[in-house]
């Protein structure tokens, strides 16, 4: 789909590989970028020598690229950057200021190159430049929905990095825009794009300020509903429901002999979930899937990791 274009990833960590990777999965040639001595620290360095999970999850976000590493302070660093870039439609950029210039991929220089279009990452526009995920989320407010019913001490971050993954698709999406506003004007084009910003921007229809202003916290997604939520089974799997439409909430009731009528799935109260809960939790995950099999019931078996 995207076959002939040529993206010059000069990122790391998850947003901007994770960006590159979209292109790449779409068709076009992704070149990552890397300081033979200070690789992508998902690979090497403080990420990778405390949790060697970040290895892995740099290669499932640049197996599909070609990467290239060399000497950053050599004499010829400059040239061979310079040269990739004059070869490609699109950069994506997270340097520092400092190795921006060294390199010549300031604003300016980019724009000697040609119609060429960049995107560069950063943490926020109005708020502090050094944040992780977590802080992104916290800022933005959206955390606020994952404490909003937790009393313990200690409370684990959200399942996935859902910031970083937002961003990484709103920056391929403006990569997109970008290389076609540079085809179609033949100019440079260079825009910035903001961890922060982005949370605030891809998660906020789900959790609006007049939802907030409501203080509704709990909703369909999150657990509100009995026929919209995860329950435990007799060998300690779990079923996760997810019948909300009245032909799968008639179906579920009638194959599990659920006592909660069709009238009952939209209700909050404990004994709703009690009701619905009392009954996978004396079925084995292989029953409930037998049970399911060749029915469409909106129900789905979530294995724990052993």
């Amino acid at each position: 789909m995207l076959e002939g274009l040529r993206i010059i990833d000069l990122t790391h960590r998850l947003p901007g590989p994770l960006a590159g990777k979209i292109l790449a999965d779409l068709g076009a040639e992704v070149i990552k970028v890397e300081d033979e001595k200070h690789k992508d620290p998902f690979l090497s360095g403080m990420f990778s020598d405390f949790d060697k999970s970040f290895e892995s999850l740099y290669g499932e976000l640049n197996r599909r690229k070609r990467v290239l590493r060399f000497d950053f302070k050599a004499a010829d660093a400059r040239a061979r950057i310079h040269a990739l870039v004059k070869s490609a439609d699109g950069v994506l950029l997270s340097l520092s200021p400092k190795l921006k210039g060294s390199l010549g991929l300031s604003a300016e220089e980019l724009k000697g190159v040609g119609p060429i279009a960049v995107v560069e990452l950063e943490a926020s526009s109005t708020h502090n430049k050094a944040m992780h995920d977590l802080n992104a989320l916290a800022i933005s407010g959206f955390l606020s929905l994952h404490v909003a019913h937790e009393e313990g001490q200690i409370v684990a971050p959200p399942f996935l990095p859902v910031a970083g993954i937002a961003f990484g698709q709103q920056v391929a999406t403006q990569m997109l825009a970008n290389i076609i506003h540079a085809k179609k004007n033949n100019t440079f084009v260079n825009t910035v794009s903001y961890l922060h910003d982005t949370a605030e921007l891809i998660l906020s229809p789900f959790w609006s300020e007049d939802l907030r202003s409501q203080k509704k916290t709990k909703f369909l997604h999150n657990g509100a509903y009995p026929c919209y939520s995860l329950y435990r089974t007799l060998d300690g799997q779990y079923v996760a429901v997810a019948a909300v439409e009245d032909k799968f909430w008639t179906d579920l009731i009638a194959t599990f002999g659920i006592g909660l009528p069709l009238e009952r799935r939209f209700e909050t109260k404990e004994d709703a979930f009690e009701t619905v809960a009392n009954v996978f939790a004396k079925l084995h995950a292989d029953e409930i899937e037998s049970k399911a099999r060749d029915k469409e019931l909106c129900i789905s078996i979530v294995r724990k990791i052993s």
